[in-house]
């Protein structure tokens, strides 16, 4: 069990979806800490030093030890922030399928976006926006196999699931702003879409959402870096 005056700092960006799952698990807990906003394009030490590995963001410090992987990160503060209401199931059943949900989020659904963004014509992108919508529509029923019919994948409260997909949301309407064009449409995914809206709503999500201006400059950022090595 963690304290209360226990040292928390976050490195992110603005605009990492990831960083945002984290600081949403932290506020859902009632977390305080510090954020170190990153530069990705010229990386610091304390980034460097903390995750080695990948050095790439979030990275969680706790108590001067640091931990990488952002869903790795919000089951370590689900354990060690255990006096709050939980994030992940208590019945092992429950806590296998909501992993099963998280990690399809991760390596599914989040490589489709980042391919609409990747786009370099308009069939192009029409194309990966149709994998996008196909990668999304499984998770309408997996809200309803999870949430029980109640507002959340977790039920009452937000959740493993609502978080590991939430903290996309944000970039999901950046695409909407870029490119007119709608990844969770209430159309296809109607309780989908009616999960988002009350999302993006919560205390956590408000608390760790980035100004939508940071996220279409990184995100122009990312799409000249892509045209340049697209190029060479």
């Amino acid at each position: 069990m963690a304290n209360e005056g226990d040292d928390v700092k976050v490195l992110g960006t603005a605009a990492s979806m990831f960083a945002i799952r984290v600081r949403m698990a932290l506020h859902a807990k009632g977390v305080s800490y510090e954020y170190l906003e990153q530069d990705l394009f010229h990386k610091g030490e304390l980034l460097l030093a903390s995750n080695p590995v990948r050095k790439a963001v979030p990275v969680l410090i706790h108590a001067g030890r640091p931990v990488c992987e952002s869903l790795a990160i919000v089951e370590y503060i689900d354990e060690v922030w255990a006096g709050a209401a939980s994030l992940l199931p208590a019945d092992p059943y429950d806590r296998a399928v909501a992993r099963f949900w998280a990690a399809y989020v991760d390596d599914k659904a989040v490589p489709t976006w980042i391919g609409i963004m990747r786009a370099a014509t308009e069939e192009d992108r029409a194309e990966r926006l149709a994998a996008a919508l196909a990668a999304v529509a499984p998770l309408e029923d997996a809200f309803a196999q999870c949430s029980g019919g109640k507002a959340f994948f977790a039920g009452d409260s937000i959740g493993y699931v609502d978080l590991a997909l939430g903290c996309n949301l944000f970039w999901i309407e950046a695409l909407r702003h870029m490119f007119g064009i709608t990844v969770i449409d209430a159309g296809r995914t109607p309780r989908l879409a009616a999960w988002a809206e009350r999302f993006v709503e919560t205390e956590a999500a408000k608390k760790a959402a980035p100004p939508m201006e940071s996220m279409l400059e990184e995100a122009e950022k990312l799409r000249a870096m892509w045209a340049a090595a697209a190029a060479k």
